[in-house]
């Protein structure tokens, strides 16, 4: 008798690969690989953590609507027009399987975030992958990539792997060029980060349209990836739909009652802030003092490139930095280039200097 056939698109998936934690031999080593927040989480959310855990035998509330409440007051939003999920990532699955399925096209930047091409042929969709336009997503690009079969476009904005981002004037020009029956969805992710005075989240734009959804996340700047909190904001009709078949519960209560103490604790948010990008912008002085290309970046990580020529290549510098216990992100789309998320102040001099040694030929860790 033949066992069980799962979908023949599942079966072709490649799985996400998270950036990289462990190396054989060492302990403890610096995780500079995932973009998560050095900076640390609001000691508040810790203490709110710790605070319920006696209550972890009760199911939080399926609404989270102490925590849609407070995210619509800090961004003067609508909670009834805001859903929390498991990470910005829930959100954006739900939206890829709710809105687009076999036969129809979803579209995002070639160097982008992976969950998107993993999603959309999880949903049996076509993934159509633009090129990128200086690092950002290209808007002319995407346009022309639009058929009758489009039902999702997906912008990362600021991009991530890259760093960069599109000026809110030119979201704005996508979302005019796009069918009114097209689902623009702007991953904001990084929107803490961004420094760009012509940047916006998107939140106007979403209370503007029937057709555009904001995602955001807990995970980057408020520091809470180990809880996956994230949510989005959408027009009524989108938030119908989701709401039909999210699961239920599907924010923990630790995660509630952390992110609730974080959105809270702004006076934290604005130090972590400014701890990063002080460091990205020295970060990114320090690798083009070395010769190195950097691309403009407005995350909480600079994406770098380095020569084609042995032995100072990507690969190279990567396996040096990880034998001296520093692991950054590998990018096999990019492979002339090696992300790295801002640390704390120790391991940002650290793995500037280790890379310095690196590309002046010291011979220290080499093999």
């Amino acid at each position: 008798m033949p066992a069980p056939k799962a979908h023949d698109w599942i079966m072709d998936l490649n799985a996400y690969v998270p950036g990289r934690a462990h190396v054989h031999g060492i302990k403890e080593p610096v995780k500079l690989s995932a973009n998560e927040s050095a900076f640390g989480p609001s000691p508040k959310a810790v203490d709110a953590v710790k605070a319920a855990a006696g209550r972890v035998m009760r199911y939080p509330d399926p609404a989270s609507a102490e925590l849609r409440d407070a995210i619509a007051d800090v961004h003067g939003l609508k909670a009834a027009n805001i859903i929390c999920g498991a990470g910005s990532d829930e959100g954006l699955t739900l939206l890829i399987h709710t809105y687009a399925g076999p036969g129809d096209e979803v579209i995002f930047s070639q160097y982008g975030f992976m969950v998107y091409p993993i999603q959309t042929q999880a949903a049996g969709a076509v993934g159509v992958a633009v090129p990128n336009k200086n690092w950002a997503a290209d808007v002319d690009g995407i346009l022309a990539a639009v058929t009758e079969r489009t039902k999702i476009v997906i912008i990362d904005n600021p991009n991530n792997p890259t760093g960069a981002y599109l000026p809110w004037s030119e979201v704005e020009r996508l979302h005019a060029g796009l069918p009114d029956h097209v689902l623009l969805v702007l991953d904001a992710a990084y929107a803490e980060c961004v420094t760009a005075s012509d940047y916006e989240a998107g939140e106007a734009l979403v209370e503007a349209s029937e057709n555009v959804v904001m995602t955001r996340t807990f995970s980057k700047m408020y520091a809470l990836a180990a809880l996956r909190v994230g949510w989005l904001y959408a027009p009524h009709a989108v938030i119908d739909a989701l709401n039909r078949w999210r699961m239920p519960f599907n924010v923990c209560l630790s995660g509630q009652v952390a992110a609730l103490a974080a959105v809270g604790d702004q006076k934290h948010l604005d130090a972590a802030v400014r701890h990063n990008n002080e460091w990205r912008d020295w970060m990114t002085a320090q690798l083009s003092a070395l010769g190195l290309d950097v691309v403009p970046s407005e995350t909480n990580f600079v994406l770098v490139e380095f020569p084609d020529e042995s032995p100072f290549t990507a690969l190279e510098c990567n396996e040096y930095l990880t034998r001296n216990g520093y692991l950054v992100r590998a990018l096999p789309s990019l492979p002339k280039h090696l992300r790295i998320s801002v640390g704390t102040d120790e391991q940002n001099r650290t793995v500037m200097a280790l890379i310095s040694g690196f590309m002046n030929g010291s011979q220290e860790g080499r093999t």
